[in-house]
Formats: structure tokens, C-alpha cells, sequence
């Protein structure tokens, strides 16, 4: 298992890690197979999304606080149940082929970090698998 280090800048945050997750997958000579991303925080979690116009994951986390408001009658002491539940709703994992030892995504996909309870130092898990 391998792993990157993540800095938020801010509260909520969007990260592109495709360029990690790629140099991570070229680093142990899997030419085919799969790459489990894994995030290991309850108030963060990793997708899939349009990685050309960074207006897309802008658009994603403003839908998200209007679904899932900062404040409203949460009852964790902590003040962070908005971001418990994004993450519930976004996930805390995804899994990507690898061919020819590269990600296999779309003309506009990249995999994206995201933070809901920043800024903070975060962990990004990935397990790459042979066949």
C-alpha cells in the first residue's frame, strides 16, 4: 500500500491527485489491473469528476452545502456533521483500472480530493493490484 500526503487550504477544498495516483501507479511496474483509492477520514473523500474546467468541482461542492448545510439541528458536539455527511454522500473510495500503466479515465475525468472539514493535513491511500 502507498500513500500521499494532502495540505487543504481552506475549509472546502477540491484537489486534483490524478497526477499522484498516476506517478504512484507508474512507481510499481503494474502494467494491468487496478488501483483502489482509499480516503481515510470521516470528513473528506475522493471522486470522479470533469477535470478540464475547474468550474465542475466548484459547481459539486457549492450543490453540496446548499443539500447539506453547515449549520441546521445536528446533533455531533463536534460542529462538523456537515462534513460527515458530505463525505457519506461523495465516498470515501474509488476504484480505477490501470492499462499499459496508466489510469484508465476519460478524455475529461481526473480523480479529485475533497475536503470538507479543512484545512488540514490528509492522508490518500492507494492499493494497486496485478491482473
Amino acid at each position: 500500500m502507498k500513500s500521499i500526503s494532502i495540505k487543504t487550504g481552506s475549509q472546502f477544498d477540491t484537489i486534483n491527485i490524478t497526477a499522484q495516483i498516476q506517478n504512484l501507479v507508474g512507481d510499481s511496474g503494474i502494467a494491468e489491473g487496478l488501483v483502489h483509492i482509499f480516503v481515510p477520514h470521516t470528513t473528506a473523500a475522493v471522486t470522479i469528476n470533469e477535470g478540464a474546467d475547474p468550474s465542475v468541482v466548484k459547481d459539486i461542492m457549492k450543490e453540496l452545502g446548499k443539500i447539506v448545510p453547515l449549520r441546521d439541528d445536528y446533533l455531533h458536539m463536534e460542529g462538523n456533521s456537515a462534513a460527515h455527511i458530505k463525505s457519506t454522500l461523495v465516498g470515501a473510495s474509488e476504484v480505477v483500472m490501470i492499462e499499459n500503466g496508466s489510469l484508465v479515465l476519460g478524455t475529461w475525468q481526473a480523480i479529485f480530493f475533497c475536503e470538507f472539514d479543512g484545512p488540514r493535513n490528509r492522508k490518500v491511500f492507494a492499493k494497486i493490484f496485478e491482473g
